[in-house]
């Protein structure tokens, strides 16, 4: 008898856990090839697992449009995202921003052109009448940015949209165009291969994980709290936010007006 009330009140106590935990799910936009995506994310979909308690899993999305769309209809609750991808969640979804990452220290980044190491292309405006990569063409970011530096998507010969970062660097590199623009980070991973920047923007507010406008505030509290944990320089932290971007060091919290700047840069060319 002793034995069935002990198994029945463990059985019970499981079950109160298991319903406790809860399911969290990651987006992120498509800044590399999906598999590439999941390498780099899932170990942070573990550790905020052992941090918070939750069933965490990461969901890669095909593109910019898909992943704000997930974390509208609730696919995902918290998403990795480019600031334009923020923007247009928050529009649509009234989503917010969570935390930023830091990149040595800072919460901006820069989008970068560029070219072959040995190209005879010296400056931006030396690209004009050439074969030119971008990204999403979604990431209206890139040609903002182009354009606040006098320079067209029309100055171009040729224009393709690759989708990924890592697709851009591998297309200048194959010689397949003749520049092309991306985060100042996937050029670090990529410049020993051979490429070189000939422009630089002005610092641009960091990527962000941003959270549904349904998330409580609990949990948002809670994923906050594990994300600025990993601020402390651990082996651990180091090898989550490193297998992330290279380039990232910490989070700091966020807000909407961060990307006001962003707002303003788009306007010229969003339709």
């Amino acid at each position: 008898m002793f034995k069935a009330k002990l198994f029945l009140a463990l059985t019970l106590a499981l079950s109160v856990l298991s319903a406790s935990a809860q399911d969290i799910t990651i987006g992120a936009v498509a800044m590399d090839a999906p598999v590439e995506m999941i390498k780099r994310m899932t170990p942070l979909a573990g550790y905020l697992a052992q941090q918070t308690g939750y069933r965490v899993q990461f969901r890669p999305a095909p593109n910019l449009d898909t992943a704000v769309a997930d974390l509208g209809e609730g696919k995902v609750q918290i998403a990795y995202m480019t600031p334009i991808a923020y923007i247009m969640a928050h529009e649509k979804y009234r989503a917010m921003p969570l935390v930023t990452p830091l990149t040595y220290g800072k919460a901006t980044f820069n989008l970068v052109v560029v070219v072959q190491k040995d190209s005879p292309v010296k400056k931006l405006e030396d690209l004009k009448g050439k074969r030119f990569a971008f990204g999403d063409p979604k990431a209206f970011l890139q040609p903002a940015v182009l354009l606040e530096a006098g320079m067209k998507k029309q100055d171009f010969s040729t224009v393709a949209y690759l989708d990924h970062y890592d697709n851009i660097a591998k297309a200048v590199l194959l010689g397949d165009f003749d520049g092309g623009i991306m985060k100042d980070t996937v050029y670090e991973k990529f410049a020993p291969r051979g490429l070189r920047v000939v422009y630089t923007s002005p610092p641009l507010a960091s990527y962000v994980f941003v959270v549904s406008g349904k998330l409580d505030a609990a949990t948002q509290n809670k994923l906050k709290d594990a994300f600025m944990a990993l601020n402390k320089p651990t082996p651990a932290a180091k090898s989550v936010l490193k297998t992330l971007d290279q380039g990232y060091d910490g989070f700091q919290p966020s807000s909407d007006k961060d990307y006001d700047g962003e707002r303003k840069l788009i306007a010229r060319v969003k339709k």
